[in-house]
């Protein structure tokens, strides 16, 4: 057993949990399959939400939908079985105001407490009911006739269920862990400089305030994640997490990189057989690739943009710098579709400039999967093109100075190492270029991705045509199928997207199948093509390729298009179902079309009614095409979790932080954050240790 270390007070937060009592083995178990082993995981397993029993409200006060204890006799007592057992409670205070307290599931001893007469003391929320306003559930307790009803002196926190482990359990753990909090001055970490210039209060003042919250506490404050002690909280949180990621930054930093930094004879051959001209966005984010791969240590950057905005040429003319200096390159995308769409626009931009790209995905087999091994061994492969199949351990490069990754967050972390270790050779590393065409948000690059440098490609290039986009009613639908005849009539191609493949008694949507089969009775002067997640990936490929070639007119599909094939001549897309989808999903399937000089529309087809939230999402669709204003958009809708992906698994989880609400802290923490690197690396260690822990970080995948 390794002996203690002198200091208590640095082994207190970490003190496990069966040290408290009423915590054996089988509670402390519980525990820890929520993630909760010592005094530092209680002090931040902060409440959801408070119940205020530090008053009484008169019953004709209550208000719908704000939560209240009230005081009161029963007056009558119901029990019904119309559709399932329920329990009406009819309480009266001197008010002569009524409420009724309604319950669904309830025993027979229960039944018998609530005698009329009873005097009961209640809290819960009143919401508009058949007879007046009712409390769903209320918690409640029953009192002797001349009893005295004991209030609080704070707010009663709500803690995240344990599972296992009652409530009044949970609260009491809790509370000892927080007489055992340290005093201010051992369990700070940050400077009071910094505290006192953002207004927020030391840690233990803000733990305290977070569980205890005094009568008088800001309750709106509170719920809407807004009071000081909340902040205070975020901050340090925030803080550790990008001290995570800037330390991995660090660290990847410390290896060397082959410095590309050739006359540029090549990158000039292929800008004059392009048949376009880089906007000045693609000019800028080639200047700062191309000044990253002149250095000795290795270039991670983030490149994002929207669907069209030229991501591909950037990354081709990035690739020149590396083959001019007899290195390789490796593009690797999510799908075999998109994968193809990369390999026929490089081979067409580089064969005529003598450059050997080859291609390598789990359908390259036998004889002709063993060539493109050999040749990718050998070097004869100067650029080579792929899926998941390029982290495959056979897969060996001979050079790999670049490794470009398209939509990076559809790939695990370990697969993005995989391929960055393909290049781990005489003690360097390849330079990472990952893209993405899902805009991010500010804020979220600064706290998610703040170990890499990131650049926006935010134009699009001439002659792109913005696409109108218009939200309907499903009620429309006959016209949507008129639309489709006119404009396949007149020579061009629409999409029709759905949610689902097949039909589902839980949710509103139309299936892809059904409506492939609907609309080929509607229009059979029509061809008409199908894909889903479903098919066979040859049959998937066989109708994408068929579309794209123009062979079909319509093709009816599910999202597997989010990402997928260039189609100029498709100026058509309808997405059924719309308001089931977030709007970073609806913008890039939206992107699909506009590609050509045709003006091209998007139909967003719901199902009323609509929720606040989906109607937010549609309107902004429809007011605007700009990723980088829809990407503010949803981050404020739906938090961070889903445009992050799988990139950061600790991000998408804040304990207390919310990206879109705690935005105004970030300039803070990324200077703060600096300073403690150069100056304090051991506090920077204690404040990651204290909200990430020793969790796995893959940040400089």
């Amino acid at each position: 057993m390794p002996a203690r270390r002198d200091t208590a007070l640095l082994d207190l937060p970490t003190e496990p949990l069966d040290r408290l009592a009423g915590v054996g083995p089988r509670v402390a178990a519980k525990l820890q399959a929520r993630g909760l082993y010592t005094l530092q995981d209680l002090w931040l397993h902060l409440p959801l939400r408070y119940e205020d029993r530090t008053s009484l409200v008169r019953i004709r006060d209550l208000l719908p939908g704000t939560a209240a204890q009230v005081e009161g006799r029963v007056e009558a007592v119901e029990r019904g079985f119309r559709y399932r057992p329920v329990l009406r409670v009819a309480l009266t205070d001197d008010s002569g105001a009524t409420v009724v307290l309604r319950f669904f599931h309830f025993r027979a001893a229960q039944v018998a407490q609530f005698a009329v007469g009873t005097r009961l003391v209640c809290y819960g929320t009143p919401r508009p009911g058949q007879h007046g306003l009712e409390i769903v559930h209320p918690s409640y307790r029953v009192l002797g006739d001349d009893e005295h009803v004991a209030l609080g002196q704070a707010l009663d926190p709500v803690y995240p269920a344990v599972e296992g482990i009652g409530p009044a359990t949970l609260r009491k753990l809790i509370g000892q862990a927080l007489d055992r909090l340290p005093s201010e001055a051992s369990l700070e970490l940050l400077p009071p400089g910094l505290l006192n210039g953002l207004s927020l209060p030391p840690l233990r003042e803000a733990l305290l305030t977070m569980h205890r919250p005094p009568a008088s506490a800001d309750l709106a404050a509170l719920a809407a994640g807004t009071h000081p002690a909340q902040r205070r909280l975020a901050m340090e949180e925030l803080l550790a997490h990008h001290l995570s990621l800037r330390r991995q930054r660090i660290s990847l930093q410390r290896h060397r990189a082959p410095a590309l930094r050739g006359d540029g004879k090549l990158v000039q051959s292929l800008r004059q057989s392009l048949p376009f001209r880089l906007t000045a966005a693609q000019e800028r984010v080639f200047n700062e690739i191309r000044a990253d791969l002149a250095r000795s240590h290795p270039m991670l950057r983030l490149v994002q943009g929207d669907v069209g905005s030229g991501k591909t040429v950037v990354a081709a003319l990035a690739a020149m710098l590396a083959v001019e200096q007899g290195r390789q390159v490796a593009l690797a995308a999510p799908t075999e579709l998109l994968a193809e769409q990369h390999l026929a626009n490089l081979r067409g931009w580089l064969e005529p400039l003598g450059i050997n790209v080859a291609w390598l995905a789990g359908k390259v087999t036998g004889k002709a999967r063993t060539k493109v091994l050999e040749s990718v061994a050998s070097g004869e492969a100067q650029v080579v093109v792929g899926t998941h199949a390029l982290m495959q351990e056979q897969v060996v490069f001979r050079d790999l100075a670049l490794a470009i990754v398209d939509e990076q967050h559809r790939f695990g972390v370990h697969q993005r190492l995989a391929l960055r270790d393909k290049g781990a050779a005489a003690g360097t590393v390849p330079h990472q270029l990952v893209m993405t065409a899902t805009p991010i948000p500010r804020t979220l690059a600064m706290a998610a991705y703040s170990d890499l440098d990131v650049s926006a490609i935010d134009e699009l290039p001439p002659g792109r045509t913005p696409v109108h986009t218009i939200v309907i009613s499903a009620e429309r639908r006959p016209e949507l199928v008129e639309r489709i005849r006119v404009a396949c009539a007149e020579g061009r191609q629409a999409y029709w997207v759905c949610t689902l493949i097949d039909e589902s008694d839980e949710v509103v949507a139309t299936a892809a199948q059904n409506t492939f089969e609907a609309l080929s009775a509607q229009l059979p002067e029509l061809r008409i093509g199908l894909v889903h997640g479903r098919m066979k990936t040859a049959d998937k490929q066989a109708a994408m390729r068929a579309f794209k070639q123009g062979e079909t007119d319509l093709l009816v599909a599910t999202t597997v298009i989010e990402v997928g094939v260039d189609v100029p001549n498709a100026s058509l897309m309808i997405i059924e179902n719309a308001e089931r989808l977030g709007l970073a999903q609806l913008h890039q399937l939206r992107g699909r079309v506009g590609r050509g000089a045709a003006a091209s529309r998007c139909v967003l087809m719901y199902q009323p009614p609509l929720s606040a939230m989906a109607r937010q999402r549609l309107e902004t669709m429809r007011q605007t095409n700009d990723g980088f204003v829809i990407a503010e958009k949803d981050l404020e809708l739906r938090g961070p979790g889903e445009l992050l992906g799988t990139r950061q698994t600790g991000l998408a989880s804040f304990r207390v932080a919310d990206l879109a609400r705690d935005a105004a802290l970030l300039p803070h923490i990324q200077a703060f954050g600096e300073q403690v690197l150069q100056q304090s690396p051991e506090l920077a260690d204690r404040i990651v240790a204290r909200w990430i822990g020793g969790a796995v970080r893959y940040a400089a995948a």
